[in-house]
């Protein structure tokens, strides 16, 4: 787990030392991502710098060090993550004749691109980012895991082509245009984060997740193919029964754990004691016999924290378990939530993470977490609310006779699904904000979202889940895991998101997952029983927020009048009366949101950092 960055002038004429400096100081904005070691590597035309911080995992010695070349130095390499079937394919090019010097997984990318076909992408399992620069053809690839775990920013412009793990280092570069874009921030006071297909600046954006990028410098030629989609109803469902569809569930979260557990540092788990996390556990537990360290966070409020459970359930694995019980005060930490994030992102629950991740880092590198499973297997509540919504209308049939007299059309998935249940503001609420007009860019993205959701080749469950896994999962959970641990240089790793057993997932029929009115990701907890009691699994679903307590609504408001006030940062960019309106609605009891008052104050401290940093 690393951070990468490079440079490549495409007449620009930066000059070799400027090239090398300015690479290095967009490496070492990332020491957080890489504390072990840092290193850059110039071509000899110094037209090309490649950047790397490393965070040692998989072979701790020197010989791991990155940039890494093949034999001849023709091609090289920087990496962020893991190839976990990094063996099998070096027995492949072993068998070509490649000689290796390192046992590490960043080597078999600097042999496997002498050959820079996209299709080479295919044959990677694990989760990654990085780039590879061939020599002989002045060719760079740029490819990103299949769900976005591993980030990768891009920034082009007159003379020059760069990219990084973060965009703070992209912002080490003079030359980058960092005019806020209105379509990103239009996207953001929709969904609360911005979607991988935006960049909060105009003159940056976003490799898409599952998407191989090949550059050639010297025709300017690009290609992008696309590697990895998650689409279920895209696909033919299984005919296995639900007895045989367990047994192959099994089969692919066992491999997928044991996958991850490849590592020369300690490695842990996260284990909140929900269904995802305690499966994860579970396996590593009783089918592999590791005593695993497994790390919590509970909240000094009995009715908000899951910590008692994780207890409970570590207890029953055996595990060697830890825990720190908190009382975290949400406003003083609001500003550093926003100033370590790279994009705006409103998920209150980046602040337990970040929490998690530096008491889990006091003990271990490398933790293994529970995240996917909601999106692959249908676990949302919303998911259930807006299956059951649509369930109470097809039964109200004179309801909808009456609705149709009267000129009005019956509510769809999308009008249920794009509701406050999903979006943070409605779309007119956003225009308003944005001064009266919306960006075509994001009204674009709206439609597009509202095209998937209208999708009738698949079934409710199926659109939402493919939304899900498209949108909201790169977009705002993964980035929040991926910033938060790695502000604590730690490792996370998903087990299911696993890219075969994500393949098997999207097959699956919603009555596998779905039981009315409230079984949601049905096959997954029955999976999870085998290994933990019934009730545990069935118990209500908490997610990872902070507790109530955590919040006041005066609190709040008094941060909200000082930094929304008339020398907001955001006031340059929204319309100043709107603003005042909305924080005018949220000092009324009926009104306040946390969830729609803190995203606007992350929003206007990392736009207030911003400016004090230009």
């Amino acid at each position: 787990m690393c951070g990468i960055a490079g440079i490549i002038d495409t007449g620009r004429g930066i000059g070799r030392e400027e090239i090398e400096r300015l690479a290095t100081a967009m490496r070492d904005s990332m020491t957080h991502r890489g504390p072990d070691d840092g290193a850059t590597w110039v071509s000899e035309d110094g037209r090309v710098a490649l950047a790397h911080r490393r965070l040692s995992i998989i072979d701790l010695r020197p010989e791991g060090r990155q940039p890494m070349a093949n034999e001849d130095g023709s091609v090289q390499v920087v990496f962020n993550g893991e190839i976990y079937n990094h063996r099998a394919l070096r027995k492949e090019l072993e068998a070509k004749g490649h000689a290796f010097r390192s046992n590490s997984d960043t080597e078999v990318l600097a042999h496997m691109f002498e050959d820079t076909g996209l299709e080479q992408v295919e044959k990677l399992d694990g989760m990654f980012a990085f780039a590879a620069w061939n020599a002989r053809e002045r060719r760079l690839v740029l490819a990103r895991d299949p769900f976005g775990k591993k980030p990768l920013y891009i920034a082009e412009g007159d003379g020059f082509f760069a990219f990084a793990s973060e965009m703070r280092a992209l912002e080490r570069l003079p030359f980058v245009d960092r005019t806020v874009s209105r379509a990103a921030l239009a996207a953001y006071l929709l969904v609360q984060y911005i979607p991988t297909e935006l960049a909060i600046y105009d003159g940056m954006c976003k490799l898409n997740p599952g998407d191989a990028m090949s550059i050639n410098f010297d025709d300017a030629q690009w290609e992008t193919r696309r590697c990895f989609e998650f689409e279920p109803g895209k696909v033919p469902e299984t005919r296995m029964t639900p007895a045989e569809a367990k047994d192959e569930l099994r089969r692919l979260v066992r491999n997928a754990v044991e996958k991850r557990l490849e590592s020369d540092v300690p490695l842990g788990a996260f284990l909140s004691g929900g269904v995802d996390s305690s499966l994860v556990v579970a396996v590593m537990a009783k089918d592999f016999g590791r005593k695993v360290d497994t790390f919590s966070i509970g909240f000094d409020d009995p009715d908000a924290t899951e910590h008692l459970f994780a207890r409970e359930t570590a207890r029953l694995l055996g595990t060697n378990h830890r825990d720190d019980v908190l009382s975290p005060d949400a406003m003083t930490m609001l500003p550093e939530i926003a100033a370590r994030l790279d994009e705006p992102n409103g998920d209150s629950s980046c602040l337990p993470t970040l929490l998690l991740s530096r008491f889990t880092r006091q003990h271990v590198t490398v933790a293994l977490s529970g995240d996917g499973g909601d999106e692959l297997f249908g676990g949302y509540g919303r998911y259930r609310d807006t299956l059951n919504e649509g369930a109470m209308d097809a039964r109200g049939f004179i309801g909808r006779m009456k609705m149709r007299l009267r000129g009005q059309r019956a509510s769809t998935v999308a009008d249920r699904y794009l509701s406050p249940r999903w979006l943070m503001f409605q779309p007119e609420r956003v225009k308003e904000l944005m001064g009266g007009t919306m960006p075509p860019n994001a009204a674009a993205q709206f439609k597009r979202w509202q095209r998937l959701l209208s999708d009738r080749a698949r079934t409710p469950l199926q659109r939402m889940r493919a939304l899900d896994a498209r949108t909201y999962m790169p977009g705002a959970v993964l980035p929040k895991v991926d910033r938060m641990s790695m502000q604590a240089s730690l490792e996370v790793r998903c087990p299911l998101l696993d890219r075969e057993l994500a393949q098997f997932a999207a097959t699956l029929p919603d009555a596998l997952l779905w039981q009315p009115p409230q079984g949601t990701k049905q096959i997954l907890k029955d999976l999870a029983m085998e290994y933990l009691p019934r009730e545990w699994m069935e118990r209500r679903k908490m997610g990872f927020g902070l507790p109530a307590k955590c919040w006041s609504q005066a609190a709040l408001l008094k941060i909200a009048d000082e930094s929304l006030g008339s020398d907001a940062a955001l006031r340059d960019h929204l319309d100043g009366d709107a603003l005042a309106r909305f924080v005018q609605e949220q000092r009324d009891p009926a009104q306040f949101s946390i969830y729609r008052l803190w995203p606007m104050l992350i929003l206007e401290l990392w736009l207030r950092e911003r400016r004090q940093g230009a």
